[in-house]
C-alpha cells in the first residue's frame, strides 16, 4: 500500500487556506533584538526577586513577551526566567500575586504555563509548580483565561 499521499500538503491547493502570517502580526523585533531584550529583562527580574518583588518580576517577564516563529531562543529564555520566578514564590503568595496582574498578563502567564507543561522534561522538574500556579490562576482569572490562551495565535 502506498502511503505517499500523507506527505502531500493539500492546503497548497486551497486558495481559502489561512496561513499563520495572515492570522496575526509577527513580532516586529528581529531575533537578536528580542533575545537582547529578554536578557535585559532576566537581569532586571533577578534584581526584583532579590528585593522580594515577585509581582514586579512577573510583570517584567509577561509584558511584551516575544512571540512568533523567528524568536525561539528568546522565547525559551523568557520561559526559563518565568519558571525561576514561579519556583521561588511561596504557595501562599500565589493568589495575591495573580490578583495584582492585569488581565493581559494573566493570559500570557497561562500561555507560559501551558508551554512549560508541554515541553518534554519540564514537567519532571517543575510540573507540580506549574500545576499549582495553573490552579490558582484559574480560580482567580476564571476559565476565560484558559480560552483566551488557547485561542490566541501569538504563541509564546
Amino acid at each position: 500500500m502506498d502511503v505517499n499521499f500523507r506527505k502531500i500538503d493539500i492546503d497548497q491547493y486551497d486558495e481559502d487556506a489561512l496561513l499563520d502570517s495572515e492570522l496575526y502580526e509577527a513580532d516586529p523585533r528581529d531575533p537578536a533584538q528580542a533575545l537582547n531584550e529578554v536578557k535585559q529583562k532576566a537581569a532586571a527580574v533577578r534584581s526584583s526577586l532579590s528585593k522580594g518583588d515577585v509581582v514586579g518580576a512577573l510583570t517584567l517577564v509577561l509584558e511584551d513577551a516575544p512571540y512568533g516563529p523567528n524568536v525561539e531562543e528568546a522565547k525559551n529564555l523568557n520561559l526559563q526566567t518565568l519558571v525561576s520566578i514561579l519556583n521561588s514564590t511561596k504557595a501562599t503568595e500565589i493568589p495575591g500575586v495573580v490578583k495584582a496582574l492585569s488581565t493581559d498578563a494573566q493570559d500570557t502567564l497561562m500561555k507560559y504555563l501551558y508551554k512549560g507543561m508541554a515541553l518534554p522534561g519540564w514537567g519532571d522538574v517543575s510540573g507540580s509548580v506549574l500545576l499549582g500556579w495553573h490552579e490558582k490562576l484559574t480560580e482567580i482569572a476564571g476559565t476565560g483565561c484558559i480560552v483566551r490562551a488557547m485561542t490566541d495565535r501569538r504563541i509564546v
